[in-house]
């Protein structure tokens, strides 16, 4: 038996002078940046632990190895069981003590929908990025963009919807321009040139937009509450600042591939830039969650001024 274990094993290296034998199932191998089809060489740093070449069944099967995605599924996937977790946590006890209209309910279900959607889309394709069809592992990518999509109109909806909660006209205004910005996104990934490297640098300034576009209705927001010195914008703006510093740093591991661009070889399971980006993806979507149940029960706890619901 110890020897049909041991035939089963791969030895992976972890940094550059420690080898850990891996099970892996029967049909599962793990390949070096330089064995794997073009269509997975996205990060010459990573230079090895690579799944290829599989069907779906053993795509599913590579969940439970220890692989340079491992860290990107778990991440994403645990993140997907803790908004899930929040979202029955919020149903039942937050929102209920906080005597939440109907509206507050629909706007955090959405809020914590959008989120799972787009942790669950991470993890589909960096679990089937490795299928043996390249179609197949660019449906999933295209898939990964729109979860990446659905979860920055999740936030864009909570925060619009309590930013501007005493001005129905300028709500109204901002989620139907952030709902035709994710459907123009939509409607760009359906080009046959979206999803290829030469459209790389696009894809990020796409994002990049979307995500910063929100600037304009918090500078909106904060002149129609009286500026800098207002209590709502003292205790509210500076989490929009955090919100957005976080994204900023994740982004800035995405696109520069440090660590590893300094240290090649040595960070294929762990500590790479995009299993920084997954974990910072996290931490700022649960942000957002804690920032929106506090503006929430701040809104229930003040009623509007006058002089914003005129305007």
């Amino acid at each position: 038996m110890h020897q049909k274990l041991l035939k089963s094993a791969h030895y992976i290296e972890l940094g550059s002078y420690q080898y850990w034998p891996v099970l892996v199932p029967r049909g599962i191998r793990l390949y070096t940046y330089e064995q794997i089809p073009v269509f997975l060489k996205d990060n010459p740093y990573i230079t090895d632990g690579y799944r290829a070449y599989l069907p779906s069944r053993l795509c599913l099967k590579s969940l439970f190895i220890l692989s340079n995605e491992s860290v990107n599924i778990w991440s994403h996937l645990l993140g997907f069981f803790l908004f899930f977790t929040l979202g029955i946590y919020d149903m039942t006890s937050v929102l209920p003590s906080a005597s939440a209209s109907r509206e507050d309910f629909v706007i955090c279900s959405i809020c914590l929908f959008c989120f799972q959607v787009c942790m669950l889309c991470s993890v589909g394709y960096h679990l089937f990025c490795c299928h043996r069809s390249e179609k197949t592992s660019r449906r999933w990518m295209a898939l990964d963009y729109a979860g990446i999509s659905i979860g920055i109109l999740g936030c864009y909806v909570s925060g619009v919807f309590y930013a501007f909660y005493c001005n129905n006209y300028w709500r109204q205004i901002y989620l139907i321009t952030v709902l035709a910005m994710i459907l123009a996104v939509f409607f760009a990934q359906i080009h046959p040139s979206y999803l290829t490297q030469q459209w790389h640098r696009l894809r990020s300034v796409i994002f990049c937009s979307v995500s910063g576009y929100g600037v304009i209705p918090t500078i909106h927001w904060v002149w129609l509450n009286g500026g800098v010195s207002a209590s709502i914008v003292q205790e509210f703006a500076p989490r929009v600042i955090v919100m957005y510093l976080i994204a900023a740093v994740a982004f800035l591991f995405y696109i520069s591939k440090v660590p590893e661009r300094y240290f090649p070889g040595q960070l294929n399971y762990l500590g790479s830039s995009h299993q920084v980006w997954h974990i910072l993806a996290v931490l700022m979507l649960y942000w957002w969650h804690q920032s929106t149940v506090y503006i929430m029960q701040y809104r229930h706890s003040k009623p509007c001024p006058d002089y914003i619901t005129h305007l």
